[in-house]
């Protein structure tokens, strides 16, 4: 990645969409290392992100939100079950889907979880003043947005 600033170039939205992937892969092997020593992984902490905003919320949604398939969500709901991070309801929802919730200790661990990712962010935005931070907000959403609009038919 380049570490300085080109303001005087004006980069091909080829060279953005490669700028935005490479930004994206250094966050997450980041986030991943300081999750690490808490015996998480970026997915794993998604999902208890997701289940501490919306308990109960299905495994299907889960994946969703946490760029994972259906299936490999499942699995890492089994492996946090069985550490005691996650409890299943007995019975099936919707699409015959257990809903899942976090344990008391799943709590207490998030809380860490989450300085330890906050403190990657921070360190990921340090150089931004609060104006550039909300114009990337934006930029990015932006972005995001313009890739979910269905594409117009020629």
């Amino acid at each position: 990645m380049n570490k300085g600033m080109r303001t005087s170039h004006d980069p091909s939205p080829g060279e953005l969409g490669v700028l935005v992937k490479a930004t994206q892969a250094a966050l997450n092997q980041r986030m991943d290392e300081a999750l690490r020593p808490l015996g998480l992984t970026v997915p794993q902490y998604a999902c208890l992100s997701n289940l501490i905003d919306e308990p109960g919320i299905t495994s299907s949604e889960l994946a969703r939100r946490s760029f994972v398939s259906r299936q490999s969500m499942n699995v890492l709901l089994q492996g946090l079950e069985r550490a005691g991070l996650v409890r299943r309801s007995e019975q099936p929802g919707q699409r015959r889907e257990k809903a899942a919730q976090l344990t008391g200790r799943a709590e207490a661990l998030f809380v860490r979880a989450d300085k330890a990712v906050q403190a990657v962010a921070k360190r990921m935005t340090a150089g931004l003043g609060k104006t550039q931070r909300a114009e990337l907000f934006a930029l990015l959403t932006a972005c995001g947005d313009a890739l979910g609009q269905e594409q117009p038919h020629a």
